[in-house]
């Protein structure tokens, strides 16, 4: 695949010829990105690509590997400065013929290996990117240097209650401090 060719984003799985693996590439445009972004709540998604291997496995069987790269920025979740984060996350998807699509509205059991999915009629590899990012963004973006106090609490002329003094063996170390003192 030459360096400029891209993959198109939907891939009708039963329409492809020889079932000879096909590489994969997507560098999705900037109005594309800031969709993404949008949906998934970041200030900017300044690079996106995904390079990989969609090959067969067994008669009617698909398996997608490859490899996500991406520059998010998203709000720091002390000071909602800018966070700037690199992320590269290895993708694998493996979609099965003879798996059930999960009944609408209902809870559906995890399968033992999480990549396998039923297979599409039409894969759709964005969304399949989408997904990949959305579970390799830090839950708990932090600028640099951001931090939280130490929470302090209690009406005026009482000692204030410490986040230390909520630890569940504050109270034998104080204890041990008395005695100790003594």
């Amino acid at each position: 695949m030459a360096e400029d060719q891209q993959t198109p984003a939907q891939i009708r799985l039963s329409a492809q010829s020889g079932r000879a693996p096909m590489p994969v590439r997507l560098v999705p445009d900037a109005e594309t990105r800031a969709g993404i972004a949008a949906r998934l709540g970041l200030e900017a998604l300044r690079k996106l690509r995904f390079e990989g291997t969609l090959a067969p496995e067994g008669r009617r069987d698909w398996r997608l590997a490859g490899h996500l790269g991406a520059t998010v920025v998203q709000p720091c979740v002390v000071t909602l400065a800018p966070v700037t984060t690199r992320i590269e996350a290895d993708v694998v998807r493996s979609y099965r013929a003879d798996m059930p699509p999960p009944p609408p509205g209902h809870e559906v059991e995890m399968p033992e290996d999480e990549t396998e999915e039923p297979l599409p009629e039409v894969l759709d590899l964005m969304a399949v990117v989408e997904e990949a990012l959305a579970l390799a963004l830090p839950l708990y973006p932090r600028a640099e240097g951001a931090g939280i106090a130490a929470a302090v609490f209690g009406p005026p002329g009482v000692a204030p209650l410490r986040d230390e003094d909520t630890k569940p063996f504050a109270a034998l170390a104080r204890l041990k401090d008395r005695r100790e003192g003594e």
